[in-house]
């Protein structure tokens, strides 16, 4: 029998907790004089920027920053066409990365009491020393899978080994001498849900996270023989 050429696909993935959390909070103010708008925004601030630093300081916080600060105005119309005179807005942004996420829970809860603090949203993340060691596992899983499945086709027709021509992520194969680009090994970020507290006594804000997925596709061709 001549030379058998069999390509196959290979998928695996893993699911991992996240092991940090980065909060996203926007304090806002608005009103009819812009330096008294701006004035009200760095005092609803201040509290907050104070509360992360102690935070950081005490271990609690990785990591926090302040930026994005905006100062704009409009004009809005009133129910007869009439354009009123002008709303000032103030708006700043900050982030705050946690590992305690009991910590975040709470924290959280007493962020958005405060006069004009809105919590946004929250990127559930791993380390970078995890993500790289899971993403190399994942791709290791998807060629072994990809292996056994070229195995089991040599099998099928009666050939026992396989070699490898070519293994690459999907879409990098080559076709004809022409490459296709396509994704590498990926991580799909957690989402996570929220739930209020009814006891009084603990944070207002459960944040209980998903498990995030990290996956990784190949294609490969073998010799069997």
């Amino acid at each position: 029998m001549s030379e058998v050429v069999i390509t196959v696909r290979g998928e695996h993935e893993t699911r991992i907790a996240p092991e940090r959390a980065v909060a996203h909070l926007t304090i806002r103010a608005e009103g009819s004089e812009r330096g008294a708008v701006v004035e009200r925004m760095a005092a609803f601030s201040e509290p907050v920027r104070d509360d992360l630093a102690s935070r950081k300081a005490a271990g609690t916080v990785i990591e926090w920053t302040s930026q994005r600060v905006s100062v704009w105005s409009e004009r809005p119309w009133n129910p007869d066409g009439k354009r009123l005179a002008p709303v000032h807005y103030a708006t700043v942004d900050f982030s705050a990365t946690f590992t305690d996420f009991a910590v975040l829970s709470w924290w959280a809860g007493e962020v958005v009491e405060r006069e004009g603090v809105q919590l946004g949203w929250i990127d559930w993340q791993l380390t970078p020393e995890t993500r790289a060691s899971t993403e190399r596992d994942v791709a290791a899983g998807a060629v072994d899978v990809a292996v056994a499945r070229a195995t089991a086709y040599a099998g099928a027709i009666g050939l026992s080994t396989v070699s490898p021509l070519e293994i690459a992520d999907l879409g990098l194969l080559t076709r004809n001498d022409t490459p296709e680009a396509g994704p590498a090994p990926r991580m799909l970020m957690a989402k996570a849900s929220f739930a209020a507290d009814s006891g009084g006594s603990g944070p207002s804000v459960q944040l209980q996270p998903e498990d995030i997925v990290i996956t990784a596709a190949v294609e490969a061709r073998f010799s069997a023989s």
